[in-house]
């Protein structure tokens, strides 16, 4: 590409999402203009077997680094996932076992295949944290403790949240901030990628970046996607999109946003040109109709993460199902030996466990042969072939009964 080009790529990629860069946006610029290679990388630790919308953000941004000619790591925190990363938590995570935190990564790569290039040209290198975390002594994790104060420490919002709640600290928590500034060190890299929530941790690394190889290393925030209410989109929170959800889903729930999520989710989950953005922001504001773009915002995020057939395939469920208001072709069927709604709902996977099943009832998200459900006790109509159980707006099953 020719210096113009490459000047209007480098500016998207220091403006379109970031939240913020350290040292400051000049050094960086400076450095994506020069024509140095830079090696940076985004840490994933699997704490749950899919990877999500949050994940796909930090994913389209690093492309972004990829496409200039950069190297990127995408950095498995096998290691660090046993930890469990405090930001934003009122208690500790639940440590998981070696075993849970494998069976969890195995579709990491697949899944961010869509976004990120694995082969090819300057492909995106796989890397696991505990190649060099599991090797540390109690000797090395005490001098790497020596680089940060209590203080320092206690400058997180949650900490400080906790410590005046009275809530308890683990020691072990303060440890992930060092594990995770010590993974910049090992792969000597020259910057790092993440989520706004990860800005301390990053800016851990940055520092002992400093202390052990006197290298200045850059930091890249990305502004989270976050609801109406500000709730970030998360896995923690349990309202984000899983990477491995189907087309059906995934487009159902981006058409179940609100509104105002809709130019925001256009500028962060997606490609489509900013000035293209900007006209569509434009006319709803003088009128058109929100739902109309927010059938693309669904074609468009469905397509970068599970790519273009699902997007279709998303889109002809959604209409046939919610425009058309006509059922699905596959429905599945169910047999249950129990006359119970609550019953129905477990045994077609509606839900799983009771508890979830009653929060569907209050919620008005659980109907049967198109009625609401009201009553935890309510029990199947008799006398039927098949009973058409719905919940929520993308799940339909027929129900037998013995």
């Amino acid at each position: 590409m020719d210096e113009q080009q490459k000047k209007l790529k480098v500016e998207e990629l220091l403006t379109r999402g970031v939240e913020n860069v350290f040292p400051n946006v000049d050094f960086l610029r400076a450095l994506l203009m020069s024509d140095k290679k830079l090696t940076l990388y985004t840490g994933y630790d699997p704490t749950a077997p899919s990877l999500h919308l949050g994940n796909g953000l930090t994913m389209l941004k690093l492309r972004q680094f990829q496409d200039l000619g950069h190297k990127v790591i995408m950095l498995i925190g096998d290691f660090t996932a046993m930890i469990g990363d405090p930001t934003d938590k009122s208690a500790a995570r639940r440590k998981l076992t070696p075993e849970e935190v494998k069976v969890n990564w195995q579709n990491y790569k697949a899944q961010a295949a869509h976004i990120l290039r694995f082969d090819g040209d300057n492909p995106v290198e796989v890397k696991f944290n505990s190649e060099w975390l599991a090797k540390l002594s109690f000797a090395d994790v005490v001098e790497l403790a020596s680089h940060f104060t209590v203080q320092r420490m206690m400058e997180r919002d949650m900490f400080e949240k906790r410590w005046e709640s009275g809530q308890p600290i683990y020691v072990h928590e303060f440890m992930y901030p060092l594990m995770q500034g010590y993974d910049s060190v090992a792969m000597n890299v020259d910057g790092e990628i993440g989520g706004n929530d990860q800005t301390f941790n990053m800016l851990a690394g940055r520092h002992l970046m400093q202390d052990f190889k006197q290298k200045e290393k850059f930091v890249l925030t990305i502004k989270l996607l976050a609801d109406n209410t500000g709730k970030k989109m998360s896995k923690s929170e349990g309202n984000t999109i899983a990477m491995d959800d189907s087309p059906e889903d995934m487009f159902g729930k981006v058409m179940s946003w609100p509104d105002e999520m809709i130019i925001n989710s256009f500028v962060l989950c997606t490609t489509i040109p900013m000035d293209e953005i900007k006209k569509m922001e434009q006319a709803m504001a003088d009128g058109a109709n929100p739902r109309d773009y927010k059938i693309k915002l669904a074609q468009a995020i469905t397509a970068a993460f599970l790519g273009a057939e699902a997007a279709a395939k998303g889109y002809e469920y959604f209409t046939t199902v919610f425009q058309s208001k006509e059922l699905p072709d596959d429905i599945a069927e169910f047999v249950v030996d129990s006359e119970g709604v609550i019953e129905a709902l477990l045994v077609s996977g509606a839900v799983a466990t009771k508890s979830d099943a009653r929060r569907q009832i209050d919620q008005g998200g659980v109907k049967i042969n198109g009625e609401i459900v009201t009553d935890y006790e309510a029990k199947l109509p008799t006398g039927e072939d098949k009973i058409l159980l719905q919940k929520g707006k993308r799940f339909f099953a027929y129900i037998k009964q013995k």
